[in-house]
């Protein structure tokens, strides 16, 4: 998922080695560089997938449609 004809530039940060080693092991990562890339490829793709959920949402209530619950004359 990353892209790959990008310049990287060296960056400076302070990360918590054992955050850094739980993200690698979850992200099966074998380097520190390859699970903050991942981790970020993650963060993007799951706000595109929250975005899009969002909107299909509100065209479904947009619609107009009718939604019963068909379960709530059950057990009375």
């Amino acid at each position: 998922m990353a892209v790959q004809n990008r310049r990287a530039v060296p960056k400076n940060f302070r990360l918590d080695p054992i955050q850094i080693n739980r993200a690698r092991k979850a992200l099966a990562a074998t380097t520190e560089t390859e699970t903050i890339v991942r981790a970020l490829d993650f963060v993007i793709a799951e706000t595109a997938r929250n975005r899009a959920t969002a909107e299909a949402n509100r065209r479904f209530l947009k619609s107009g449609i009718s939604i019963q619950d068909a379960f709530s004359s059950m057990g009375k």
